[in-house]
């Protein structure tokens, strides 16, 4: 926690070029994350022999600390630098209908795979009455993932099998790294109490094995509410 509001701190230093007098501001805030991956490739994801589709996005969650850093002297214009842990992930079904063992009609897979980022945030956020808007860039560092996949196996008689299956925290097909960019609008009290939605996409794969060329291209794509609260602290002049 302590090297984390440092950073935010630094952060802040060297964003702010002109600060209101009442100086920047801590805040602390969390949420709800409601992410899927988008792209036209999402289809492709399981390989040839597969039909994938998207099913339904994944609930998630958010928290993290943020500073708000007024560049403008009414607080029309200000810099919002956040450290996050986001919860993302995505849900998705899959056939196999060739390449079947005798007697197998299809194979269906439904997996649910949840993502763990670390989520650095530089925001410029204009603020009007309390209503605010928000935009800027996101890097997320993917320090989790985790896997649940269930197997239907289909007879040519009309029998099903299923088995659950768990396939554990590996992220070797996943890139380390996601760089994308966040809009977001909200309200604010005066009292330093918020609420607000975000979109968020991810610019670079999700999918990366390192070892194979013209891999399918799927993206991070979330929304976000967020509660937040500005702690009565100053920090600065």
């Amino acid at each position: 926690m302590k090297k984390i509001l440092t950073f935010l701190l630094v952060l802040g230093a060297a964003t702010a070029q002109a600060q209101d007098p009442a100086g920047m501001r801590l805040g602390v805030k969390a949420g709800a994350t409601y992410a899927k991956l988008a792209g036209n490739d999402v289809e492709q994801i399981a390989g040839p022999n597969y039909n994938t589709s998207q099913d339904q996005r994944k609930l998630g969650f958010n928290a993290g600390l943020f500073l708000q850093i007024p560049v403008s002297s009414d607080g029309f214009f200000s810099v919002q630098p956040e450290v996050l842990l986001n919860r993302r992930g995505y849900q998705l079904e899959t056939e196999q209908k060739s390449g079947l063992a005798e007697g197998v009609d299809k194979y269906s897979f439904e997996q649910t795979r949840v993502l763990t980022y670390i989520d650095v945030l530089v925001l410029g956020k204009i603020n009007t009455g309390g209503l605010f808007f928000e935009l800027g860039p996101q890097f997320g560092y993917l320090a989790r993932s985790s896997s649940d996949t269930e197997i239907t196996t289909k007879y040519t008689n009309g029998q099903k099998d299923r088995v659950e299956k768990n396939t554990g925290d590996s992220k070797s097909d996943l890139a380390s790294a996601d760089l994308g960019a966040v809009a977001g609008l909200g309200y604010q009290t005066e009292s330093g109490l918020s609420i607000g939605l975000r979109y968020n996409r991810g610019f670079n794969s999700l999918i990366d094995t390192k070892d194979i060329d013209n891999e399918p291209k799927a993206f991070n794509d979330a929304f976000m509410l967020q509660v937040g609260y500005l702690l009565p602290l100053s920090l600065g002049k």
